[in-house]
């Protein structure tokens, strides 16, 4: 049985997004894994009786309870961490008991994200000292699918649309699943 990835992430919002998801399907697919990600372009259709906002939640909701597991893009998304939406997505995958994979495009830290944006005077905000790639809630919950979250092996950042961070993270998954599904 082909396990299912929910693909989160901020990529619904590109200008090729539907082009972009189909790439990463693909990559999904040559590891054993059936890619859906969350792409809203028939939403006008499934938004007859209900705001769009509302029919794309429950849309994304039934798509989420359809998966195994879930692959977020966490490339820092309007600010200093991850896309909000992405974070629901995620806590929803740990309310559940589901594994959870991410990655990031950007290998710098959560800490020095946060310092750039706010300035020296962030260091009396107790902003966290670990160095890890988002908030330390984040990381946590993306370790409970048994992988930290991917960066860049060459520390240099790149674009959200960049897929060969999201190959490696697909890889891991496949394989972290392939082993429990052998237990």
């Amino acid at each position: 049985m082909t396990a299912t990835a929910y693909l989160a992430g901020p990529d619904v919002f590109l200008p090729n997004a539907v082009e972009h998801a189909a790439r990463k399907v693909e990559i999904c697919r040559r590891f054993g894994l059936q890619g859906l990600p969350p792409l809203n372009q028939d939403i006008e259709t499934a938004a007859k009786a209900l705001d769009v906002w509302q029919s794309i939640y429950e849309k994304d909701i039934a798509m989420m309870e359809r998966c195994d597991i879930i692959i977020a893009n966490l490339t820092p998304f309007g600010g200093a961490s991850a896309d909000a939406g992405t974070l629901i997505e995620v806590g929803w995958f740990l309310g559940r008991g589901k594994p959870i994979f991410g990655y990031s495009n950007v290998s710098e830290s959560f800490e020095q994200r946060m310092r750039r944006q706010l300035g020296d005077g962030c260091a009396n905000l107790g902003i966290e000292g670990f160095h890890l790639p988002d908030n330390l809630m984040i990381v946590g919950a993306v370790s409970s699918g048994g992988c930290p979250i991917f960066v860049p092996r060459d520390g240099e950042a790149r674009g959200i649309d960049a897929l060969d961070v999201f190959e490696a993270c697909a890889a891991a998954a496949a394989h972290v699943v392939a082993d429990q599904k052998e237990r």
